[in-house]
């Protein structure tokens, strides 16, 4: 059995979970965090949680004072135990403006759910067989100060993916109005020449991501040297290799990006030091 947290009630994961007023439901009115399970643990706790209320605080939200990297730990971990998920696990946590009102809400008070699932592997796993992916032309993301928060706004991504299952392709890249690439439909972007790591820079409106960042550092602690700066699709053409990151699945490569083929040796540098780096820090 499976439980939630609905803003501070704890109920069992198998039936209806938020009012049908709510307006993450209704408008997108919300800012959520996808965390990853090792061992029972919580992966890059404190990041997720910092990401997740900054978000908060760019679509005026009023957050309680209390609401913090502790105040969530406790709640999740809670859940955890319930769920009985001791190995591999993702969380799910969410903030929601206060039921009310239509576009103009009638509060900014907020309200969170909190949900937790197993995952069957118990570490990161690099997928052995590397997708196929193009870019999503049709629709651009926008840069905006909202583009690097995680906000429940989704439609592009899910557009995005609607199309790469279309066209027979494992995932799309997302480009903005100056047709920079910046990241996949629920990844960030990295891609490798000449033993050199370069991603999106933030400026360009992709998203921040917690295992964007920690690549980052892993890598130069490794002695890799990494850019953040603007990609484009030329780059992508000439790249050695390119891979995705996200807060689940640690490292995804791509094999394919139209006629270019890639490797995956940096990739599978990077998820070894991932899995290492965790088990040092924890």
């Amino acid at each position: 059995m499976l439980y939630i947290n609905n803003n501070d009630t704890i109920i069992s994961n198998d039936g209806p979970v938020i009012h049908a007023g709510n307006r993450g439901y209704l408008y997108g009115d919300g800012v959520f965090e996808s965390i990853r399970i090792i061992d029972g643990r919580l992966i890059n706790l404190k990041n997720h949680i910092d990401r997740m209320l900054e978000g908060a605080k760019k679509i005026m939200m009023r957050l309680p004072g209390f609401y913090n990297v502790s105040f969530f730990e406790e709640r999740i971990k809670v859940l955890i135990e319930k769920s009985e998920i001791y190995e591999g696990g993702r969380c799910r946590v969410s903030l929601d403006r206060a039921t009310g009102g239509t576009y103009s809400p009638e509060s900014n008070e907020v309200e969170f759910l909190i949900e937790v699932y197993p995952v069957n592997e118990n570490k990161f796993v690099l997928n052995q067989k590397g997708i196929e992916v193009d870019l999503f032309m049709e629709h651009k993301k926008p840069k905006t100060k909202l583009s690097n928060f995680k906000t429940k706004n989704g439609l592009i991504y899910i557009l995005a993916a609607i199309e790469a299952e279309k066209k027979g392709l494992d995932d799309l890249l997302l480009v903005n109005e100056k047709g920079e690439v910046l990241e996949s439909t629920s990844a960030n972007l990295f891609i490798v020449s000449n033993g050199v790591l370069y991603t999106p820079k933030l400026e360009d409106g992709c998203l921040a991501g917690t295992m964007r960042m920690q690549v980052i550092n892993l890598a130069i602690a490794n002695g890799i040297k990494v850019y953040e700066c603007s990609i484009m699709p030329q780059n992508l053409l000439v790249a050695d290799e390119i891979f995705l990151t996200n807060a689940i699945k640690g490292i995804v490569w791509i094999s394919g990006y139209r006629t270019k083929r890639y490797f995956n040796n940096t990739s599978k540098k990077i998820i070894d030091a991932l899995n290492t780096s965790w088990g040092k820090s924890n």
